[in-house]
């Protein structure tokens, strides 16, 4: 495996992704009266790409390898990690698995997307005051390494 920095192969992933369209999103569903909602704004990690194929090009299986840092107010309150392999180069698809770490425990989430700055995952489990979580989330990618994150669970 070769690592590659932001320049170079990572530039030609996010170039190739880049150029998707995003179909349209269906109709959100009614809001749940148990749902509880938590916001962050995100403070992304530099770019990294983890180039498998070794080759510089776009191929099935690079991953992006993030931990991401989550504030509210301008104070880390938890933080997020994960991997996004590419999972079809012609659709630029990656399928995006992680953990938010918060006060009090955890949350697991998944999720097929691109590199539209808004992303839908799955919010899949959970841990500590979390556990048995579910529901869905909603990360907003901004051109300047922040966003926001906004978390829906129910039980």
């Amino acid at each position: 495996m070769r690592r590659l920095p932001f320049l170079g192969g990572a530039l030609a992933l996010l170039l190739l992704l880049g150029g998707v369209a995003a179909g349209a999103a269906p109709k959100a569903k009614p809001a749940d009266d148990k749902a509880r909602t938590l916001r962050f704004d995100v403070q992304f990690s530099p770019f990294h790409l983890v180039d498998v194929g070794g080759d510089g090009e776009p191929s099935l299986g690079d991953y992006v390898v993030f931990h991401d840092l989550l504030l509210t107010n301008g104070k880390q309150v938890g933080d997020e990690g994960g991997t996004c392999p590419l999972v079809d180069v012609e659709q630029g698809l990656i399928h995006c698995t992680g953990t938010i770490r918060l006060p009090g425990g955890q949350l697991t989430f998944q999720g097929l997307t691109t590199t539209d700055p808004t992303k839908q995952i799955a919010i899949t489990g959970g841990t500590g005051r979390y556990q048995g979580a579910g529901g869905e989330a909603t990360l907003v990618e901004n051109p300047d390494q922040t966003g926001t994150l906004t978390i829906r669970l129910r039980r």
